[in-house]
């Protein structure tokens, strides 16, 4: 809770969590320290999970985050979940890395985007895929099985399974 001019607002709070909170939580979870977790009430983590340090896991009050068996998600790494977020199996997500799910629609020139608003999209990430350091995945994107994005890219177009793609924005590069 924030206050100020004498008037109270309240905030997402400031992160911290206890492991009961979770909507779903496996065994052999690895949380380090420094990492932040919003809404914890509405994200699963699946069995042998590691959330690198200072990462923040961004719930959001309706849909769900959910992270798959045997994930590895590196530090410093942003997961947002306001339109729903489905990481599969075994799936290697390197540091800084941004996920996101929401962006502010542009259907009013005369306001500023921040008072826009909000447009949800889920982002699909299947088993096996290996995302480089500090890629940016937009809203609404799905990423095939076994897929590989390249350090740096930002990915705005789905990618199919077992392919190569890197830069920005990401472009195909060949097949695994």
């Amino acid at each position: 809770m924030l206050i100020s001019n004498d008037k109270i607002h309240h905030s997402h709070g400031n992160g911290t969590f206890e492991i009961e909170d979770f909507k779903e939580i496996g065994e052999n979870v690895i949380i380090e320290k420094g990492t932040l977790v919003f809404h914890p009430g509405r994200i699963k983590l699946h069995d042998n999970i590691y959330i690198g340090h200072y990462s923040i896991l961004k719930g959001y009050y309706k849909n769900i985050m959910e992270i798959g068996e045997g994930t590895w998600i590196g530090q410093y790494c942003f997961l947002h979940s306001a339109g729903g977020l489905k990481i599969g199996k075994a799936v290697g997500i390197g540091p800084y890395v941004k996920i996101l799910t929401s962006s502010h629609k542009e259907e009013n020139n005369n306001i500023p985007v921040l008072h826009n608003p909000l447009e949800f999209k889920e982002v699909i990430i299947e088993d096996g895929v290996d995302i480089g350091i500090g890629s940016i995945i937009l809203p609404g994107i799905k990423i095939g099985e076994g897929a590989i994005i390249g350090a740096g890219s930002v990915v705005t177009k789905d990618i199919p399974d077992a392919e190569i793609w890197y830069g920005n924005p990401a472009r195909f590069h060949g097949k695994r």
